[in-house]
C-alpha cells in the first residue's frame, strides 16, 4: 500500500481538479462562499494545509488575505496552483512540505489569522498522536481570536459489501471509483480506480493508501485540549464534517 504522498504522485494528482468538477475557479468560488458562511473575513495571513491544486488557497486570496501560504506534498498540484495564483493581487506562497514540519517555520514569527485543513487532509496523517501534535502547532501559530477550519469525513462506522464501492465522477473520457476496506481498527484502506479512454480502449489506473478513522467527537475533544474553542461542529452533504475552532482572544 502506498503512502498518501505516493498515492497522489502515482494517481490522484493527475485527476484531482477533474474530481472537483474540472473547473478550479468554480471550486474556489464555492470554497469562498463556505468561508463567508463561517464568518471568515480578510486578514493579513492565512495558511492552507494540504492545499492540493488550491481551491481553498484561491478562495482565501479572493476574500482579501494579503498573504496565503499553501502547503502540500505534491509538487504537481502546487505547480497547478501557482498557474492560477498569478491572476490574484494577494501574495500566494507555495511550500512543498509535510504538514507536521511546516509550522511555525513558514510563518517567520507572524501569527496566522486563519489556518485551514480541508478535504480529508487531516485523515492523511500517520496516527492520532500526529493529529494532536498538529492541533497544538496550529493553536500556537494562530493570532488571538483567529480561526482554524477543518473538513473531514467520519470513517469510524464500517461499510459492508457493495456499500464500500462508491462512484466519484465520470465523463466520456474518464471514470473514477473508490472502494473502501475497513481492515484495521485505526485506518481504512482507500482503493482508487480510474479508467481513462485511450486510442486502444479503456485503461485502468489504480492505487491504495490509508486514511485515519477519526470520530468527530474525538477531533472536537483534541481541539479543546489544544486550547481552542469550538464555534461550529456540524455534518453536511456527503457526510463531510466541518469544524471551526477559534483561539482565545
Amino acid at each position: 500500500m502506498a503512502t498518501s504522498e505516493e498515492h497522489y504522485d502515482r494517481l490522484l494528482a493527475d485527476h484531482y481538479t477533474w474530481m472537483l468538477g474540472g473547473d478550479l475557479e468554480l471550486a474556489a468560488a464555492r470554497e469562498r462562499k463556505k468561508f463567508e458562511d463561517l464568518g471568515i473575513r480578510s486578514g493579513a495571513l492565512a495558511v492552507d494545509l494540504g492545499c492540493g491544486p488550491g481551491p481553498q488557497t484561491l478562495a482565501l486570496a479572493d476574500l482579501g488575505f494579503q498573504t496565503v501560504i499553501a502547503v502540500d506534498m505534491s509538487q504537481a498540484l502546487l505547480d497547478e496552483l501557482e498557474a492560477h495564483s498569478r491572476t490574484r493581487p494577494s501574495t500566494i506562497k507555495t511550500c512543498r512540505a509535510d504538514l507536521l514540519d511546516v509550522l511555525p517555520g513558514v510563518l517567520d514569527g507572524s501569527p496566522a489569522d486563519v489556518v485551514v485543513c480541508m478535504r480529508d487532509t487531516l485523515l492523511h496523517l500517520p496516527d492520532r498522536a500526529a493529529v494532536a501534535d498538529l492541533f497544538g502547532q496550529v493553536a500556537e501559530a494562530l493570532a488571538p481570536s483567529a480561526s482554524f477550519v477543518l473538513t473531514y469525513r467520519d470513517l469510524t462506522q464500517p461499510l459492508m459489501g457493495i456499500d464500500r464501492m462508491m462512484p466519484v465522477r465520470s465523463d466520456d473520457e474518464r471514470i473514477m471509483l473508490c472502494v473502501l476496506d475497513f481492515d484495521a481498527p485505526e485506518t481504512v484502506s482507500v482503493n482508487d480506480l480510474v479508467y481513462t479512454r485511450g486510442p486502444e480502449g479503456w485503461e485502468l489506473h489504480k492505487s491504495s493508501y490509508p486514511k485515519l478513522r477519526l470520530a468527530p467527537a474525538w477531533i472536537q475533544a483534541q481541539l479543546a485540549a489544544a486550547g481552542l474553542k469550538i464555534a461550529v461542529h456540524e455534518v453536511g452533504p456527503g457526510g463531510m464534517w466541518t469544524t471551526l475552532a477559534r483561539s482565545p482572544a
